[in-house]
């Protein structure tokens, strides 16, 4: 059995909606669907979703909504009639407004991108509509409540042999709506797949799978035919931008694979992403190559004098204290090295420093701001003892610096610094010699 997410730009149109029919009856495992909000149509277009925020944000500020709400409704009339649609909408679309009107919250009011489209899509398939509040649960924190989540959804999928849950939102303890960060509706995806115990999590968007580099800093970059959760991470982590950083958690952990597929060509089989590599025909030295800029070199260093074992742990239990996130941990017994964004570490830089003072222990602590991250990620990597000294003597004959290199141990990734301005070219180089 097969759960299929179909992004914004998969139901943007009416036309749109017909492909996203005949992929789903191409093969009847396709059982659950979970759509996302109608996106651009063309260049210019504008997302649903936006257009709902605006209109709450409109009736926040006084002003009138009524000529934003119109265009909402349009788009979903377009698509209604375009597929001579039996659906009626109009009571949906009366209590919308009259809540917005009445100052609901930002999240009910995006929400409705997906509840409505989702009620669109359930009536052209003849599928039945579930309504994601009432299988999909946020604490009292507003932290997702996954367990809770995956008991009622999946009891609920059992009694179904075919359904579209909207995808983005859910419900807190008092039966409102909340909604999950943008491109929330790859999270439900997986949240359904896990709880129906899916054999398959296809994703269905406009590009077909991952591409080993950006293609704005690379021309015509190798496409990823099969990528580990792990390798998908590390890139994410990067900067890399394809799924949403917490949409494969559901189904990673509940050994489910991933299908990115391309709903404008659907012949391409896309990227398989997987749990392990052991499958992987093409396995090569590297899986691909991301980079972020905005990062900073924190360097915390305890004097050579000082004998003291607890200054690592120390040092990161400050971090955690201030909230200090960090992208990469390279460090030994006498220091630690973190490896920031720039803009959250001054944010709490006097915070941190006071907190590695009551360690009690002698230390220095520098910054190098500016720096770039570049990860070269895949499993083949840690099996080539040459990996690091390709990566310097290629950045060094085209005289790009190095201010870190450091190989993992986990046999995924090795990770380089540059400086923000030389980002791009260092990519290049990379990608050129290991692809």
């Amino acid at each position: 059995m097969i759960v299929a997410k179909f992004g914004g730009s998969s139901l943007a149109d009416a036309a749109q909606f017909q492909k996203v029919r005949n992929i789903i009856f191409a093969d009847s495992r396709r059982t659950f669907i979970v759509p996302s909000a109608p996106g651009r149509r063309f260049d210019e277009d504008e997302k649903v979703t936006d257009l709902l925020y605006r209109c709450h944000t409109e009736q926040a500020e006084g002003k009138a909504f009524q000529k934003t709400f119109e265009e909402i409704r349009k788009r979903y009339d377009d698509i209604a009639n375009g597929l001579k649609l039996s659906i009626e909408l109009e009571l949906y679309f009366d209590e919308i407004y009259h809540k917005i009107a009445m100052g609901a919250s930002a999240d009910y009011c995006a929400s409705r991108g997906e509840f409505l489209n989702g009620l669109l899509l359930a009536n052209y398939l003849e599928f039945e509509f579930l309504d994601a509040s009432e299988v999909i649960f946020f604490d009292e924190q507003g932290i997702f409540d996954s367990e809770k989540t995956n008991d009622v959804l999946g009891k609920r999928l059992e009694k179904l042999e075919n359904a579209v849950i909207p995808g983005f939102y859910g419900s807190n303890p008092d039966g409102s709506i909340r909604a999950f960060s943008r491109g929330g509706s790859d999270i439900t995806g997986a949240i359904v797949a896990r709880a129906a115990k899916a054999e398959l999590y296809e994703n269905w968007t406009d590009v077909s799978g991952f591409l080993m580099a950006d293609p704005r800093i690379v021309t015509n970059p190798c496409q990823i035919s099969h990528i580990t959760y792990h390798e998908m991470h590390e890139l994410c982590s990067a900067g890399a931008t394809v799924l949403h950083e917490d949409c494969v958690f559901p189904v990673s952990r509940a050994g489910i694979p991933t299908n990115i597929r391309n709903t404008n060509l659907p012949e391409h089989p896309g990227t398989m992403i997987t749990c392990t590599a052991v499958k992987r025909g093409d396995f090569a030295i590297f899986a691909g190559v991301s980079g972020k800029k905005g990062l900073s070199l924190l360097l915390v260093e305890k004097a050579q004098t000082d004998r003291s074992w607890a200054f690592v742990q120390g040092v990161l239990q400050a971090a955690k204290k201030c909230g200090l996130t960090f992208q990469y941990l390279p460090s030994g017994i006498n220091c630690v090295c973190l490896l920031v964004e720039t803009k959250k570490y001054h944010r709490v830089q006097d915070f941190f420093a006071e907190e590695i003072k009551k360690l009690n222990i002698s230390h220095s602590l520098t910054i190098q701001p500016e720096i770039a991250g570049i990860v070269l990620v895949g499993y083949g990597i840690a099996h080539n003892r040459l990996t690091v000294n390709r990566i310097y003597e290629a950045l060094r004959r085209q005289n790009i610096g190095v201010v870190m290199i450091n190989q993992g141990s986990g046999e995924l990734s090795t990770w380089v610094g540059v400086a923000e301005n030389e980002m791009e070219a260092a990519i290049r180089v990379i990608y050129k010699e290991f692809a």
